[in-house]
């Protein structure tokens, strides 16, 4: 398996829910500077929910190994020991590559099959418990260069467009989502108004058939003199 081939599948397990052993992020990448002299992280993911309880959010950095020599070379930067960027991080790897007695303090592992699926070895989501997730996420919780990962965030919109076309696009959304709903509601009103009058016509057909029973046959309508047009 080619590094370019971990590195895509990094980034999806980055996106991947916590049921599924991921890190839920929504925002993830491969292969990024993070500054003219910075690390080029292989993946790192953004996870930032916008609730009180932030314990979960922050960014998640993954480096994709194929080779010993490669994963030793790389354990000796200094940034993998203090410093760098991700406040939680990985190493992706092929199965038996690398052993969790080697990683270094505070990073988790996860291994790739000969068919490509991954398993978490070592981290946070390695339990569906709660409460122990939690406890992980806080153990294994690194200090960030914020001014970095800032840096590459500011680079994936440069890439993409005008950030400013995506508020207009989500302002659009946003307002075609309202009049969805609007006419949704109308719909419903509709739909009651709709079965009030069968009901109603219902009644009057009864009401009909009735006075025709004791009647009989009712003579056909006379035009209202008022409705006549004039000649």
């Amino acid at each position: 398996m080619k590094h370019s081939d971990l590195c895509k599948l990094a980034v999806g397990w980055l996106k991947r829910p916590f049921s599924r052993g991921g890190h839920g992020c929504t925002v993830a990448i491969d292969e990024c500077r993070t500054g003219w002299s910075g690390e080029i992280p292989d993946a790192v993911g953004y996870r930032y929910s916008g609730m009180q309880d932030t314990s979960m959010d922050g960014t998640v950095l993954v480096e994709c190994k194929v080779s010993r020599s490669d994963f030793l070379a790389d354990k000796a930067k200094p940034h993998r020991h203090a410093g760098g960027i991700g406040n939680w991080r990985y190493y992706m790897a092929p199965e038996g590559l690398i052993s969790p007695e080697e990683l270094p303090e505070k990073w988790g592992l996860v291994e790739v099959n000969a068919r490509g699926h991954l398993k978490t070895r070592v981290g946070a989501y390695t339990d569906s418990n709660y409460e122990l997730q939690r406890q992980r996420l806080a153990a294994m919780r690194h200090e960030s260069e914020t001014a970095r990962e800032f840096f590459l965030l500011v680079r994936m919109f440069d890439r993409i467009c005008d950030p400013e076309k995506f508020v207009d696009i989500g302002k659009e959304r946003n307002r075609l989502a309202f009049r969805v709903t609007d006419l949704q509601q109308e719909l419903r009103l509709a739909e009651r108004k709709s079965e009030t009058l069968e009901v109603q016509i219902f009644n009057l057909l009864d009401e009909l058939a009735r006075y025709r029973g004791m009647h009989g046959e009712l003579p056909p309508l006379q035009a209202s003199p008022l409705f006549l047009t004039p000649t």
